[in-house]
């Protein structure tokens, strides 16, 4: 599931587009912003149905086996449990999952060669071999062989990843949520209880935090600007990345307007984030100017957080 990390990340990513674009449409990046989140639940989906394909793939694969010219008897007796999968089957018939799956039109018509070697990668584990000999067919054991292609098969594939890649241009960002979102589902779904799996814990709150952290940003761009450049008088002003400039202002914004978030929560959260998205010397630098800037904020009186444990 979307953590606040990530939705930070979503909304750096959007503000980075739009003070880059000469048109300022505020509305439509806001849109893009709820889009870039809508694109998480799709390659949950995505993997979701891939997953159910791969399950199903079992069935041919023992019939191709099966009408080999001269098929030995292991080909003859190729297992297809794992089309019997109770869990799979549950998934694969819930009105809301295929009502989804329909709505985006997700297929593999163009991957069966990833599906195909998929099941192959799958077959070839310890693991799955003592899942289809196993007579014990119990919800666990169902759950278990699937949380095992989840972390271990679906991670190790060049062909999985090329293709996620090519659907999601936020894979490699994305790919943790949609994997934790997967397992939530397995682990939870179940015949008394059906739910795919929420894009965060509590969407409503974690939509506001990003909307709003997105929108005050650029309302209160020229404030923010003003805090940093007061700090960097003797920096030449090339020698500033970018997305430094665009990390502060985000730190500032929470700062100052989210009041149930703690001033050190927030600072380690931007400079784990410039370690990813800016230059190698970016931690150090936006440390020491927001450290410089956060004394000016508590002098003005304009850092309140409330809550227990959060009033200085």
């Amino acid at each position: 599931m979307l953590n606040r990390r990530h939705l930070r990340i979503k909304a750096l990513q959007t503000l980075y587009a739009f003070y880059q674009a000469e048109t300022k449409d505020i509305q439509g990046f806001e849109k893009s912003l709820l889009q870039s989140v809508a694109k998480v639940n799709e390659a949950y989906l995505t993997v979701l149905t891939l997953t159910i394909e791969v399950a199903k793939y079992s069935i041919i694969d023992a019939q191709e086996r099966a009408s080999k010219y001269i098929p030995t008897e292991e080909d003859l007796n190729a297992s297809v449990r794992l089309s019997e999968n109770k869990l799979v089957k549950l998934l694969d018939t819930f009105p809301t999952y295929t009502d989804e799956v329909k709505k985006l039109k997700i297929d593999f018509a163009n991957d069966q060669e990833v599906i195909r070697t998929l099941f192959k990668d799958f077959c070839a584990t310890p693991e799955y071999k003592a899942y289809c000999i196993d007579a014990d067919h119990n919800m666990n054991a169902e759950r278990d062989i699937l949380i095992f292609f989840t972390k271990k098969v679906l991670p190790q594939s060049v062909l999985f990843e090329q293709m996620m890649e090519d659907r999601f241009i936020n894979w490699p960002i994305d790919k943790d949520s949609v994997i934790s979102m997967m397992l939530k589902t397995i682990k939870e779904f179940g015949e008394t209880k059906q739910k795919l799996a929420p894009i965060s814990a509590n969407w409503l709150d974690d939509r506001d935090f990003m909307i709003d952290l997105f929108r005050l940003t650029i309302r209160n761009n020229g404030e923010y600007q003003d805090y940093i450049s007061s700090k960097t008088q003797n920096w030449d002003p090339e020698r500033i990345a970018y997305m430094d400039t665009i990390l502060m202002k985000m730190a500032i914004c929470e700062l100052m307007n989210f009041n149930e978030i703690p001033v050190k929560v927030t600072i380690n959260e931007y400079i784990d984030l410039s370690k990813e998205f800016s230059t190698p010397k970016s931690k150090v630098f936006i440390n020491g100017i927001l450290d410089k800037i956060l004394l000016d904020l508590k002098s003005q009186n304009k850092i309140r957080k409330v809550g227990r444990g959060l009033v200085e």
